[in-house]
Order: structure tokens, then sequence, then C-alpha cells
């Protein structure tokens, strides 16, 4: 079976499956496990992707308005690849290509046209409905099915031990610095899991935009800071914007040097096999006392900035 993976959690998914050797092509984010970088990419920003997470945001804001799409797939690169199926997503347009994407990539296509899994997870359970419908797809359902008993046996496993504790920090997670968003969809299941308290976004919805006054009068314990697509030195780059703010020095979290940067775009942000990994983050961060998994320095960084 050919298959082509547009978004880099399907990606994951699909190698984790132990059909790696069957992907053909990949999106441009696709980046893990290393080895598929040498995929081809058959996808494409239509907007220039440096520069801050402010200006980021007016480039797709202005393309959104204007009714275009965000990403660009290469349907010629696409059709000469002959992909029997191909994964994409339907959960969100802006953050990676949408099954509109490829229906018009391949609205023109004679003769056997691949099959189209859209994925839409909006929390964990539909995370591991959709490991199970893409093991379904081709054609090994029970390694879907046990691959998601693994992930659920790790994340009950630290939940369990995080229910047992007595504090239980209240956190706010960042997912865009400017302008302000939080984490939401399967972000705040896990940070009550891993024994937290959280303050913004709900399970199974987008993330909401947050004002500065809503910042600090929740006053979280504890900060941490995993934008959308990207790791943790980009992360460190942007930090300016935020301690250029008069609230910030006021949050009790930045008094206490409770402010961490983790790496949303590997691990949070895409909602696959690593989210157990993001929890074991989160799990490390508000409880360092009780949990070490080996992620400081990798997955996740202390802010020591003001």
């Amino acid at each position: 079976m050919r298959i082509v993976s547009l978004i880099a959690s399907s990606t994951e998914i699909v190698c984790a499956l132990g059909l790696g050797d069957q992907l053909v092509a990949r999106s441009h984010e696709c980046d893990y496990p290393e080895w598929v970088r040498h995929l081809p990419a058959v996808t494409e920003p239509k907007f220039p992707t440096e520069g801050t997470s402010l200006e980021i945001d007016g480039r797709v804001k202005a393309i959104v308005e204007d009714g275009l799409s965000v990403y660009r797939v290469h349907a010629d690169r696409l059709r000469a690849l002959a992909p029997d199926v191909i994964v994409t997503q339907s959960q969100c347009e802006v953050c990676a290509v949408s099954e509109k994407d490829v229906q018009e990539a391949t609205g023109d296509w004679l003769g056997c046209r691949p099959r189209i899994i859209s994925l839409a997870p909006d929390a964990l359970a539909h995370v591991w409905r959709d490991i199970c419908r893409v093991a379904s797809t081709l054609g090994v359902p029970e390694r879907g099915e046990a691959l998601v008993r693994r992930l659920e046996d790790r994340i009950g496993a630290i939940a369990a031990r995080a229910h047992t504790l007595t504090a239980r920090p209240t956190v706010a997670c960042i997912e865009w610095i400017e302008p302000l968003m939080a984490a939401g969809n399967w972000v705040p299941e896990l940070v009550e899991r891993a024994g937290g308290v959280n303050l913004f976004g709900e399970v199974g919805r987008h993330s909401p935009w947050v004002t500065w006054e809503a910042l600090v009068e929740r006053d979280p314990d504890v900060v941490v800071v995993l934008p959308c697509g990207f790791d943790i030195a980009r992360s460190r780059s942007e930090m300016p914007a935020l301690g250029r703010r008069p609230e910030w020095p006021r949050l009790q979290a930045v008094r206490n040097g409770r402010v961490v940067l983790a790496d949303g775009n590997a691990f949070f942000n895409r909602p696959g096999p690593r989210l157990v990994e993001s929890l074991e983050i989160l799990a490390e961060v508000l409880h360092p006392a009780e949990f070490d998994f080996g992620h400081e320095g990798k997955g996740w960084e202390r802010f020591e900035g003001a």
C-alpha cells in the first residue's frame, strides 16, 4: 500500500503502527521519526514562516480573511506518486493541510482515486479513535487497538500516581504568544492527569484567545509556554514579547520562577502517540519531586528570564 501522510501526527501514527515503510510522501511539517525527512514533501505554507508570532498571526489572518487556504498541496507531485491512501485532517484549517485542500488537489483525478482519511481529534478519546481508524483503513486493526491500549496504560499510570498528590498547582498553557492564546482540545486533559488545575481552555474545544487582564486575575502557579509549531529555541526567542508586558512581572509564576518553555511543535500540538510524552513533561514540570522521565533539557526547560 502506498500511503501519503499530510499531517505530522498521522505520520507518527503510521510509523507507530509499523507501516512507515509504506509511506511515499509527507507534508512539509512531518519530521518524526527523523528518517521521514527523506521522503518527498508535497505541501507548503502560502506565507513566510519566519518572524515573530505577531507577524505570523497577521499573515495567516490576512489569507483566511481573503477566503483562501493557508497551505498549498502540489497536486501534480502528489498524483505522480499514485497513493492508495492519503491521511489529512479537518480539525483546524490553520494548523495543517485540511481535507478541503486534499479534495481540491485530487478532484480532477481520473481512474482510481486514493482513499482519503480525514482525522478530527478534539480530545484524547478522539486521538485514540483516529489511531484505530487509520489502523483499520490500512488493514491492521489489531495493531491500532494494541497501540491505544499501551498509550492509555501509560497515561493511566501517571494519572493514578498524580491523583495521590495533595498539591495541585494551577496552570496556564500558552499556545500562542502574540496575541495571547491558551491551549484547548486535549491539553486541559493532560494538565488534569498530570496533577494540575487547568485555568484556560476547555476539553474538546478549540484553543481560546486570552486577555492579559484574565491572566493576571487567575494568576497561575505555573505558566507553560508551548506555542503551536514552535520548538523550545523558537519559543525562547519570543519570550521578550511577554517580558515587555507590564503585567508579566506581576504573575506569581514569574516571581516564583515557575515559567517553563516546552516543545509544542514536537509534543503538545501533535495529536498522536507522543501526547503521552507531553503528559510526562507536564508531570515533571508540575511535580518535579515525584516525576522524572528525563525530558528536561530536551522536551522542556526552565525559563530563567524575568
